[in-house]
């Protein structure tokens, strides 16, 4: 008879992370130390050896999940992508049939957050700029939100009647941007916290008179 083999027992060539049944789990760890790792000391600085110290798992166990740290990095961009249209369709849905305070509630809530002692920007910002290379996959999450951002905020400036709607969607696509940007320069006091109250006053002096 076939030697029975406990619940427990595993492979000798396979380590507890490897297993079929652990996969999900090793791939969320992986992806939450990868997030963390990435936001706040850049993709380029973060090897795939620190990923997988910090996860406990193997690097055979990150590559069946991610084909590459190019995935992995463009996998957390797309994550964090998600977590931006949520904040954004948030703002829009407190606000019905207002696109001025939709705006300034979006702005309000970057201004808070650009402002505090952690504050790295915008994810999908930071990896445009550290891979000039138009065709890298992180680079391609961060530029279709951004050119997505531009299209909603030039029709929102269209809706509240602006007199150059493309201009005014483009100054406040600017303002946004300068406030991840300054967020990580200036900290706590910085300009970022009056994004919203710039936002507004901006859009004051491009509605028709």
């Amino acid at each position: 008879m076939p030697t029975k083999t406990s619940a427990t027992q595993l492979p000798e060539t396979a380590k507890p992370d490897e297993t079929s049944a652990h996969q999900p789990r090793a791939a969320e760890r992986i992806l939450g130390v990868a997030r963390t790792l990435f936001y706040r000391q850049g993709i380029r600085a973060i090897g795939v050896d620190e990923i997988v110290r910090q996860a406990g798992v193997t690097k055979p166990s990150l590559y069946r999940s991610f084909s590459s740290k190019d995935e992995l990095a463009a996998t957390y961009l797309r994550n964090y992508e998600v977590e931006f249209w949520e904040r954004f369709d948030a703002a829009v849905a407190a606000h019905p049939g207002d696109p001025r305070s939709q705006i300034r509630a979006f702005l309000t809530r970057v201004g808070h957050r650009a402002v505090q002692t952690d504050y790295r920007g915008c994810g999908m910002t930071n990896a445009a700029i550290e891979y000039p290379e138009h065709g890298h996959p992180a680079r391609l999450v961060g530029e279709a939100n951004k050119r997505e951002l531009r299209r909603r905020l030039r029709a929102m400036a269209a809706e509240m009647g602006a007199e150059d709607a493309d201009t005014l969607g483009d100054g406040l696509l600017l303002l946004i941007e300068g406030a991840y940007v300054s967020g990580q320069l200036f900290g706590p006091g910085g300009p970022a916290a009056s994004v919203a109250e710039n936002a507004d006053r901006l859009i004051s002096a491009s509605l028709k008179r």
